[in-house]
C-alpha cells in the first residue's frame, strides 16, 4: 500500500457482515448528497500483499456503497493467498471481479499498470487505485466522476482522506524535495499552498490520461510512484482535482519503523530527485 506498505506489483449481497463503523462526524461533513453528482462508471484497482482481511472489508465497501458506481473490480495477489480469491467473489457479489495473481512480487505501480491493462476490455471511461486500508461509508465515485467531467484537462481526482477518528491525513503536498522534507520534519510544515501531488491510496484517473502516460512508473518501489505520476500529468497539460466527498484511510507509515521500508524510501526519494519529470517540472 501507499505510505509504506509492503511491496506490490505489475504487467460479493453476500452472506450478512459486520456493518462499516459509525461514520465519523467530520467525514460526514464532507460527503456529498447521494443526487448531488451525476454516476460514472469506474475500474477499480485493489492491489493484496496479505492483506486479506482489509482487502474483504473494502470489497463489502464497494458491494454496499458504490454497487453502481464500479464497472469492474481488479483485485491483484501480489502474494499466495489460499482461498482470498474465493472469499473476495462472496465479498463483492453484484460486482464483476477479475482476479490476477503474480508468480512473484511485483511493484506497486507494475501491479496497477497490469490491471489497468487487464481491465481495458471492460471499458470504464476512469481508472480508480485503492489500497487495501481504505474504507468507505457512502459512495465517493459520482463526486470523483464530476471533478473530472467539470475540467476537461482534470487528470486526476481525488478525495479528502481522513483517519478513523475523522481527522484530515496525506493532503495534497509539494514534492518532497530535501528542502520541502526538511519543512515538513523540522522547520514547522510545508508549504500548505502547494499541491503537486497527491497520495494514491485512493485517485480515480481519467483512463485517457493515465493510457498516455503509461501509468506508473514501475521502477518505483512503495514510495513517490504517486509523486512522479502527478508530475508528468501536469507537464503533460493535465490537472490534478479535487473533489468534494472523503474516504478513510488508515495509513501506517511502515518506513518510519522498518529499516527496510526506510531503505525503499530513500532509494526512491532518490530515483525522484534525479528523474527527467522532476527536473522539467521545476523548470516550468
Amino acid at each position: 500500500m501507499r505510505d509504506g506498505r509492503a511491496p506490490r506489483g505489475p504487467k460479493l449481497r453476500a452472506p450478512r457482515h459486520a456493518e462499516p463503523a459509525p461514520l465519523p462526524r467530520a467525514l460526514a461533513r464532507t460527503l456529498p448528497h447521494p443526487q448531488a453528482e451525476a454516476r460514472a462508471r469506474v475500474v477499480v484497482s485493489i492491489v493484496s500483499h496479505g492483506h486479506r482481511d482489509a482487502v474483504l472489508a473494502l470489497l463489502r465497501d464497494l458491494a454496499h456503497h458504490a454497487r453502481h458506481s464500479v464497472a469492474r473490480v481488479v483485485l491483484t495477489l501480489n502474494v499466495a493467498e489460499p482461498g482470498l480469491e474465493e472469499a473476495a467473489a462472496v465479498a463483492c457479489t453484484g460486482l464483476p471481479l477479475t482476479v490476477l495473481r503474480n508468480d512473484r512480487p511485483h511493484s506497486f505501480g507494475a501491479n496497477h499498470n497490469a490491471a489497468f491493462a487487464k481491465a481495458q476490455a471492460h471499458a470504464g471511461a476512469h481508472f480508480a487505485v485503492l489500497n487495501p486500508d481504505v474504507r468507505l461509508h457512502a459512495d465517493p465515485f459520482p463526486a470523483l466522476c464530476a471533478a473530472l467531467a467539470r475540467d476537461a484537462r482534470a487528470g486526476c481526482a481525488y478525495p479528502d482522506q481522513l483517519d478513523a477518528s475523522g481527522v484530515p491525513c496525506n493532503p495534497p503536498r509539494p514534492v518532497p524535495t530535501p528542502a520541502n522534507l526538511l519543512r515538513r520534519y523540522v522547520g514547522g510544515g510545508e508549504l500548505a499552498q502547494r499541491a503537486d501531488w497527491v497520495n494514491a491510496a485512493f485517485a480515480v484517473f481519467r483512463a485517457s490520461a493515465y493510457r498516455a502516460l503509461g501509468g506508473f512508473d514501475p521502477g518505483y518501489r512503495l514510495y513517490c510512484e504517486d509523486v512522479d505520476l502527478c508530475l508528468r500529468l501536469q507537464l503533460g497539460g493535465w490537472r490534478l482535482a479535487r473533489a468534494a466527498c472523503a474516504v478513510q484511510h488508515a495509513g501506517c507509515r511502515a518506513s518510519r519503523g522498518s529499516a527496510w521500508h526506510l531503505y525503499w524510501h530513500l532509494r526512491s526519494l532518490l530515483r525522484l530527485w534525479a528523474s527527467d519529470s522532476l527536473k522539467r517540472y521545476r523548470a516550468r
